[in-house]
């Protein structure tokens, strides 16, 4: 079922919920009638993109040109422009449904961003893609959802996940360039899983959900008593200028994640 500011999905007695005029995001996932995300306009899952996390200063390069992105997270910009706009629907079904935005200020370039969505009744794929018809250009894909730390009764969610390393941060919240061994939480930290990324969440009696992607970069951020943020991407924060990945008129940037789960 689709209106112009929600569309919904459904598998067995799974149902989501995408808002294509709010950012694109997930507002729900209801699984068996249990919520998993957090609710309101800022929060669900949303896309990150064309770039994920922290960008200093708002500063970055293509090459010997520079660019200035507005400061919304002063003193940097954050989590990319995807999230503040209203994109088009191009495909719905019963389960599955694709969405798009064309690039425009204040990014600098042109190109067209799609996001797809599968549905099962044990898990969610989601897919990012960025292409350019001209420039390339460095950019980051990925998404950023806002798991409930607890589903109403129970438990509140434990997290496993076993990483490479810990990108190191420094006081501004960005990776020093230093990588270390994970350390134990409470994180707004970047890890490296170069096997790609598997990261559980489990709900004691209730639920386990696992978010996986081949993408080798996560994200994970539980400093609020109200979620956990378990964020696979394409790069690291920074990484428009640490780890600078080109999307070019013949190879775009894709990245995908599926959420699987199994109640308990």
């Amino acid at each position: 079922m689709s209106s112009e500011e929600s569309v919904r999905l459904a598998a067995g007695d799974v149902e989501l919920t995408v808002r294509p005029q709010n950012g694109c995001r997930v507002a729900s996932l209801s699984i068996g009638g249990t919520e998993v995300l957090r609710q309101g306009d800022r929060y669900g899952c949303f896309p990150m993109v064309p770039w994920c996390g922290r960008v200093r200063d708002g500063l970055f390069h293509n090459g010997d040109v520079a660019h200035q992105l507005p400061l919304n997270s002063p003193p940097h910009a954050i989590h990319g422009t995807g999230r503040d706009t209203a994109w088009r629907t191009a495909r719905t079904a019963k389960s599955e449904a694709s969405f798009t935005y064309d690039l425009a200020e204040p990014w600098p370039y042109t190109g067209r961003v799609t996001q797809t969505f599968e549905l099962a009744e044990d898990s969610l794929t989601l897919a990012l893609g960025i292409e350019t018809y001209d420039t390339s250009f460095p950019a980051q894909a990925g998404w950023h959802p806002w798991f409930l730390r607890s589903l109403g009764s129970g438990e509140n969610a434990r997290v496993d996940f076993s990483a490479a390393w810990q990108e190191q941060r420094g006081d501004d919240h960005l990776p020093t360039g230093q990588r270390i061994a994970p350390q134990p939480g409470p994180w707004d930290d970047c890890f490296g899983m170069p096997d790609g990324v598997s990261v559980t969440l489990t709900w004691p009696q209730q639920l386990e959900l696992t978010v996986a992607s081949r993408a080798e970069w996560v994200v994970i951020y539980d400093e609020q008593a109200e979620a956990v943020c378990v964020e696979p991407q394409s790069g690291p924060p920074n990484g428009l200028n640490s780890h600078p990945r080109l999307v070019t008129p013949i190879e775009p940037l894709e990245i995908a994640t599926t959420w699987s789960w199994r109640r308990l």
